[in-house]
Parts: structure tokens; C-alpha cells; sequence
């Protein structure tokens, strides 16, 4: 395959049914826009590698461990073309939804990754992926459906996160280390990924001339329930605050934290307090991970803060 070539990847796990619906429109978006298209497949046991062997042989299967979106580091470093696609297998792709992807990050030296405009499969629910971030009680919150989103929902701009669609300059991303596998099995990988690629110098574009399509937590939820994924989410979150925040906002969580944790203490809200438990077992890997990448280092408080400005809502 050419150096030149984009390359799609679509990240599967047991997840037949999503690929019988989904993949079929990625491959029509791959053939229009002359890209290639593999499985990344994280130890399907569901019959998918024997679906993909007799219907679709023509696309490249990567085995690998189950490491969740960090499985995507493995397979694009063994890429050579510049730009990847990442995909949820829950995701479907409009028949031009490549190309307005693959412009932008050719035009703009120091986009890291771009995503596009994002509806549910009933083409009516806005799924994203325009994210805002702001601080709630001590919390990072990301949302794309915050007030004005639809008003705003077809114009370009700079983007905080793309979760299950979006098209990565392959050398930024590995030069960041791709998703960060301390948020295994998932939930938050895409905002610390967005956060280091802007503390690194580099943005995320929102491309609404691109168009997917996105049926939330359809491999998520199955696995892990409602109240499993929002104790993921928590439990990311606090990682995510021990992991990147520094100076003003890392001083508000701390003071936030034994609130958080005496609430839930006294209204029996024990999936918080489970979260919590969870982000301690991880934490001397989330603060080996901020020593290396020189938190609160020079310049790191005015570069958060300007984030948190520019992504505010």
C-alpha cells in the first residue's frame, strides 16, 4: 500500500452484529475516497474474524491483546501512511466522510487530529464530536451537547476530544504515545489524548463537512451496564485530574475531593466511592505517567489555562 494511502481502522470486540451493519459503509467511504480499510481486533471470540474471513477477505485484520483504544497504538505504528481513521465498530461513515478529514489535517501543521460531525443512526440525535470542557465541582466535564450545539453544529472549529470517530496524524500521535492504556477498559482516553496533543502544541479540528454516524455505548453498554460505564467515567476522571492538572485546577479538585467522597459516603452512592477505589489502585501509574510528561513543569499552568479558556461552555 502507498506511503500516501490513508489507512481506516476499525476497533472491534465481540462485536458481530456491529460489523455485519456498520462496515459495510465504511467500505463504500474507503472506495470513494481511495483509502485502506483493517480490523483491529482485541480477542473476538463472537464468530467476527470468521465473518470477516468469508465476507470481506479483502480487508487486513491486526490481532491484538485486548488493550481497548490503546490497541490502536500498536497497529498505526506499523503503518507508513501519514493519517489513520479510528473507529468504533458501532460507527457508520457517510459516503464522503474520508476526504474533508484527510484535507484538514493536510492543511494545518499543527492539527493532531480531526472529527467529524457526528449524528446518531437515527440521523437526528447530535452525537458530537464539537466537545467543550469545563470544571464542575472539581471534576473535568467534557460534553458535546452543551447549550447552543446545534446552533453551532455545521460550523468548523477547534474540538477538545473525538471518542469514536476520528482521523489522526500518525506521527503526532505516536509522538504523544497514542491512547493511554491507565484507562483501561475505556471511557476519557479521548480527552487526555486531546488535552496532551494541546499541551504538546498541537489541536483538534472539527470538521463538519465530514459526516458519521454513531449508536452510543452499543459495545459498552452490553458489557458493562448504565451504572458500570458512569463508574468508569468517574473513575477516569479523577485519574485524569491526578494525571494532567497542575497549579489552580489541580488545588479545586483536591478541595472538591473529600466533599465528592463524604457525599457519597452519606447518600450511599457507593459507585463513586467504588470509582475512587479503582482511580487509587492506578494512581502510581497515573503519577508515573505525569513525571514523564513534566507536569506543572514551565509554562504548564498558563497552557492548561489557556484550554480551559478556550474550551469552555
Amino acid at each position: 500500500m502507498g506511503i500516501d494511502r490513508t489507512h481506516i481502522l476499525v476497533l472491534n470486540f465481540d462485536g458481530l452484529p456491529l460489523l455485519r451493519e456498520c462496515l459495510p459503509s465504511v467500505l463504500d467511504a474507503a472506495e470513494a475516497a481511495g483509502a485502506a480499510v483493517g480490523v483491529v481486533d482485541n480477542g473476538s471470540t463472537d464468530g467476527s474474524l470468521e465473518f470477516l474471513a468469508s465476507t470481506y477477505p479483502h480487508v487486513g485484520v491486526f490481532r491484538c491483546e485486548n488493550r481497548g483504544m490503546a490497541s490502536f497504538n500498536e497497529v498505526v505504528s506499523r503503518l507508513d501512511a501519514p493519517i489513520a481513521l479510528l473507529l468504533n465498530s458501532d460507527v457508520k461513515l457517510d459516503v464522503g466522510a474520508v476526504r474533508p478529514l484527510v484535507e484538514a489535517l493536510r492543511a494545518d501543521p499543527a492539527a493532531l487530529f480531526a472529527a467529524p460531525l457526528c449524528w446518531g443512526f437515527d440521523g437526528q440525535t447530535y452525537e458530537g464530536m464539537r466537545t467543550r470542557v469545563t470544571m464542575r465541582r472539581g471534576l473535568v466535564d467534557g460534553r458535546c451537547r452543551v447549550p447552543g450545539h446545534l446552533e453551532a453544529a455545521d460550523r468548523p472549529d477547534l474540538t477538545a476530544s473525538a471518542g469514536p470517530v476520528l482521523a489522526v496524524d500518525r506521527r503526532k500521535f505516536l509522538a504523544l504515545g497514542g491512547y493511554d492504556p491507565v484507562y483501561l477498559p475505556g471511557r476519557i482516553e479521548d480527552l487526555d489524548l486531546g488535552f496532551r496533543g494541546w499541551m504538546a502544541g498541537y489541536r483538534g479540528l472539527y470538521v463538519p463537512a465530514s459526516v458519521a454516524y454513531h449508536r452510543g455505548f452499543a459495545s459498552f453498554g452490553p458489557a458493562f451496564g448504565a451504572r458500570g460505564c458512569d463508574r468508569l467515567a468517574a473513575r477516569n476522571t479523577l485519574l485524569f485530574a491526578w494525571k494532567n492538572l497542575a497549579g489552580r485546577r489541580l488545588a479545586v479538585h483536591l478541595a472538591w475531593l473529600p466533599v465528592r467522597l463524604a457525599y457519597a459516603l452519606v447518600s450511599a452512592r457507593w459507585g463513586f466511592l467504588r470509582a475512587f477505589a479503582g482511580a487509587l489502585s492506578r494512581l502510581a501509574t497515573a503519577l508515573g505517567r505525569r513525571r514523564e510528561g513534566a507536569v506543572g513543569g514551565p509554562g504548564w499552568v498558563d497552557r492548561q489555562e489557556a484550554y480551559f479558556d478556550r474550551f469552555a461552555w
